[in-house]
């Protein structure tokens, strides 16, 4: 059996996408016994998700015990903050199992895990030193901000000596773990690419009328980009997805020809996607991978997106443009729009990086590795 950790955070978002898919993906395609032993921060008080931080951990017991019961020989751990820690991971292997510890973002160095403040990339912290994120708050509560500092700085290094072997989703969040000076073993760091089910059997001719953003509404994000870009090229805009932003956006997007429809169902997603003419990804931070583009890649629509952190592995030049610029994001919706023979090349690219029958193959030597 496999065991599933991960602490839900409070704005869930792609990573809790990612550990379903995961957890379905051993169960169907490894023909294994997969559980989740989850934590919610939404339903913690923040005394309580203070405490487990400098602690390591609160109650790791449950996860010795969900271990013995279960048999599980591998725990797949995700976010571990604030209330797992490492005494979860240690408590996995005094109870017999090995640990694969999944890396989705930066939060083994970075509080608030996107490497992203004040409007601007921010590789300030650096493996313990973390006071540069409590100096600017990055938590947006000096309370917050130093219980995250502290525990990182405390733990961090026993947090990473407890993985048998560790995943990042792409080789740039590798290398920027790596500029961070994250304390890992590099020669157990293996790159694996979320899995997405391929929903397109071939590229089709798009005919849609508008541009697609599926994101949370957050500033590293860049909706305001494709906000300007689709008001100078002349495109409608769809934005699905909600985040503290939502409300600038909306008033950013006043007269233009935008629609926000907030957090949608996957049925009304793949509605939206079918009806679009190519589908965008603006952000500003660099992303370890770019789960939306890629979803969209599957379903066969064109992707325009920031040329920035894993975005760059995920597609190929044509499809790229500078974060920030509206002008040269403008420029190429109107390039690429509706354009087939991008749908067909960026369809091929996430079949063979994505498709959840490789991503299995790859997962299952993972946990081989790990012993």
């Amino acid at each position: 059996m496999v065991l599933f950790l991960h602490n839900r955070y409070r704005t869930t978002g792609g990573e809790e996408r990612v550990v379903e898919d995961l957890l379905a993906l051993v169960r169907e395609q490894l023909g294994e016994r997969a559980e989740l032993l989850g934590r919610d921060s939404a339903t913690l008080p923040r005394a309580g998700a203070a405490a487990g931080l400098l602690r390591g951990g609160s109650k790791p017991e449950e996860v010795a015990r969900a271990v013995r019961l279960g048999g599980a020989r591998v725990v797949h751990a995700h976010n571990l903050n604030p209330t797992l820690g490492w005494r979860a991971l240690a408590a996995a292997r005094g109870a017999g199992a090995r640990v694969v510890l999944h890396l989705h973002q930066y939060r083994l160095v970075c509080a608030i895990g996107v490497c992203f403040t004040r409007g601007a990339e921010c590789t300030r912290c650096h493996g313990r030193n973390t006071l540069p994120g409590v100096r600017l708050n990055c938590r947006g509560s000096l309370g917050e901000a130093a219980a995250y500092g502290a525990s990182l700085a405390l733990w961090q290094r026993r947090l990473a000596a407890q993985a048998d072997a560790v995943i990042v989703p792409s080789v740039f969040a590798r290398e920027r773990l790596r500029e961070l000076g994250a304390p890992l073993d590099w020669e157990r760091v293996h790159v694996l690419a979320p899995p997405v089910p391929v929903v397109a059997s071939e590229s089709r001719p798009v005919a849609g009328s508008y541009a697609l953003v599926v994101s949370r509404l957050a500033a590293e994000k860049g909706v305001d980009v494709a906000i300007d870009a689709c008001r100078v090229a002349g495109v409608s805009l769809v934005v699905a997805g909600d985040g503290p932003e939502r409300d600038a956006l909306q008033a950013r997007a006043a007269g233009a020809d935008v629609r926000f429809v907030g957090h949608v169902d996957d049925a009304e997603l793949a509605r939206l996607r079918a009806g679009a003419a190519l589908a965008l990804a603006p952000s500003r931070s660099a992303e370890t991978f770019g789960l939306a583009a890629a979803e969209a890649m599957a379903a066969g629509l064109p992707v325009v997106a920031s040329g920035v952190g894993a975005l760059a592995e995920l597609l190929d030049a044509r499809g790229l443009v500078p974060a920030g610029d509206p002008g040269a994001l403008a420029e190429a919706i109107v390039r690429l729009a509706g354009d087939r023979v991008a749908g067909a090349r960026g369809l091929e690219r996430v079949r063979a990086l994505c498709a959840p029958e490789a991503v299995a193959a790859s997962l299952a030597r993972i946990y081989d590795a790990a012993g």
